[in-house]
This record gives C-alpha cells, structure tokens and sequence, in this order.
C-alpha cells in the first residue's frame, strides 16, 4: 500500500525517498528499519557521508545545548548514540566515552615544553597556562561518523532491504496536494509518496522541488578544515584550546587524532559540490602550526589526511525537523549546524515514527518545526 489512513486521521507512508545520504539520512533509514521494519530509499549525487558527515569529528556531548530549544533533541540523541552503538558494535564505529578539557595557551611561537605540564592535562603539553574541565565519560562521548553513516545503512540495507541510488533530486510529482514520485536529473522517477529533504547545507534546493515555492529559511554551510595525524599512542582527552586559533582536537580510539579549527563565515550561496569541497593550503598550515605550538606529542607529525567541509546551518541558527506545510509527503530534516551527529539519531527515529504512524512520541517537533516559534 502506499499510504494508510489512521484512526487519528494521520497518514503513514510506506515509498519513502530521502534525500541526501548524511548521517541524517542514514539515521532515518537505520529507525525506520530498526523500530518499523520499514525500507526507504536514499537518493545522492555521490552515495554514503559524501561530505561533512564523512569528514567531521564525531564528538558527542550531552548537555551543552542545555537551556536552548534543542536542549530534548542533544540528550535523547546523546543517549541513543551509546544505543546505536551497543546494537552496530562500538568497535564498529569507534564509539567511545572521553574526557574534555578546555585549555588555555599563552600564544608563543614556542614549539617545545617550557615547563610541568599541567596537572590533568594527558598530551597538551606546551603553552598551556589554564585548564578546566568541560565534562567526562557520562556526558562526553565520540564516535566515527563515516563508519556510522555506513554501518547504519548497512543495517537499514539487511534488515528492511532499503536501497541507495546515486542520483541528484530535482523535484516531486504532487498530484492534489499528495508526493506521488521523485524526478532525478537522469530523467529517472522513483515511485514514492514521502520525499524527506535532508541534503544538509544544500537543502536550500528543495525550496521549489514541490511544484509550489515552499516557505523554508536559508540553508548554507560553514567551511571548516581538518587533518589527521597518527598519535604514537592512544590518546583520550578532547581538547578545545583557546589561543593559537582556537583549534579543536578529538583523539580517537584508533590512534588517529582529528584536528580542526579557523572556520571561515557562513556561506548562503553554496559553490562547491558534495564531495568535491576544495582544501586550501593555508588553512591546513595553520592547524599544522597550531599543533605544533600546543602539543610536543602530537606536533611534528605530518598529516596523514587533509580535507575540508561545510556543516550545515540556517539563518536562525536552529535545525529544522518536521512536515513541510501544504504538501502531503513533504518533510524536512536539515541544518543541524556543528551538532549534526550528534543530534542525528533523535532526528531519525522522530522522523522515521513521523513517517509511519503520523506523529512522534519521542520529540515535540514543534520546537523545530518551520513553524517553530524560536523562529
């Protein structure tokens, strides 16, 4: 059947097409899998975590949006990523608990200890003037998100039998006011009566793909570079410095050591294409100077990988998670800004219960909606 009418008057959805295959995407596919035994199938111009959600850092903290509207979405999505992980394997994603601390440096040119390192700091070894705790293994967390993203559709593939296809969306077929396919750049329709938006900083797209402009707010992305240099042991301390640029670095559980930092503004008219962002050589010197400036350990080290990503964001600052008003299979799960995997999972499994029974029992949407009042 293609959809059913409920005793609510809802109406639940079974030929669902989500697009964009990020970890949003994927965390829709793994839910409605997992708690509906139901299959989707996802649609993007490259296949699985093609952009951020293959290169961002995976770091998970669970109460540092307390106090915001998506204060809900942070914890339960905290909670879940540990679920996630007891189901997929930890081992798989390399899902971990983790110290955090902050640290502050004197801004030297210096490039080797000058001192005793501080007490309860385990690698930032140089400049370090300050130090405070910004939380432990009940509340800091990370996780692989590529090996998420993959692992989830891997699920979501043997257990529903969803389905990928490498394609660009362009738009849906609405017929009075219903989604009854999705058209792809190919000339290629896929019967469907659901399209959930979910193409992250390029979401911007959708706004006239249902035949009528939809009402959304402005997506864009903030560009943020990245290396990865292989630590001589397994570190387990996550750093956020506060001097030399401000660099970020999350240690992880397979010797790598993720480094990130010098964002550039926020962009609204997106340029580049998923998976085909462009690295610039100054940003990578600059985290590599930053390294060597705050860590004997870790400084030195070439870089195994360099890349770069834009985390996706909106005008308002706020995600936006729900229907899309006046088009009957229209939803959208899109701009989740530095937080995208970690609030990934609350977000999938409110929309996969969206999908199939009409309403979520897990999250009130109305916080995120494109009627939300923080908005």
């Amino acid at each position: 059947r293609t959809w059913c009418r409920l005793r609510d008057d809802m109406l639940a959805f079974s030929k669902i097409v989500v697009a964009g295959g990020g970890v949003v995407g994927n965390s829709i596919a793994y839910f409605l899998a997992k708690e509906h035994g139901v299959a989707c199938t996802i649609v993007d111009p490259i296949g699985i975590a093609p952009a951020a959600s293959g290169k961002a850092g995976g770091f998970l903290a669970r109460d540092w949006s307390d106090g915001s509207p998506i204060q809900e979405l942070q914890r339960r999505s905290f909670d879940l990523h540990a679920e996630i992980a007891e189901h997929l394997g930890p081992e798989i994603i390399d899902y971990r608990r983790l110290e955090c601390v902050a640290v502050a440096v004197d801004g030297s040119s210096a490039k080797k200890p000058g001192g005793k390192k501080l007490e309860g700091l385990e690698w930032a070894d140089i400049g370090a003037v300050g130090s405070r705790p910004m939380g432990g293994p009940d509340t800091i967390a990370q996780v692989h998100p590529k090996k998420l993203c993959e692992t989830m559709f891997r699920f979501s593939q043997e257990a529903a039998g969803s389905k990928l296809v490498v394609g660009k969306v362009v738009g849906a077929d609405v017929d009075g006011g219903e989604v009854t396919g999705v058209r792809l750049e190919d000339g290629t329709r896929l019967d469907a009566d659901a399209l959930v938006v979910a193409c992250g900083p390029w979401s911007d797209a959708a706004r006239n793909w249902f035949g009528q402009e939809i009402s959304l707010p402005s997506f864009g992305g903030i560009k943020y570079h990245s290396i990865l240099v292989r630590s001589p042991r397994v570190l387990s301390q996550a750093v956020f410095f506060q001097g030399h640029g401000d660099p970020e670095v999350y240690p992880r559980p397979d010797g790598d050591a993720y480094i990130t930092g010098f964002p550039d503004g926020p962009l609204f008219s997106m340029k580049e294409t998923p998976g085909e962002e462009e690295v610039r050589a100054e940003k990578i010197d600059q985290l590599v100077d930053a390294t060597e400036k705050t860590s004997s350990e870790l400084g030195g080290i070439k870089p195994h990988t360099v890349q770069s990503c834009y985390l996706p964001t909106t005008t308002d600052g706020l995600p936006v998670i729900g229907p899309i008003a006046g088009v009957e299979g229209g939803f959208i799960a899109s701009g989740h800004g530095c937080w995208g995997i970690l609030n990934s999972p609350a977000t999938g499994q409110a929309m996969a219960e969206l999908l199939v029974k009409g309403k979520s029992s897990h999250l009130d949407l109305r916080l995120l909606g494109l009627d939300s009042p923080y908005r």
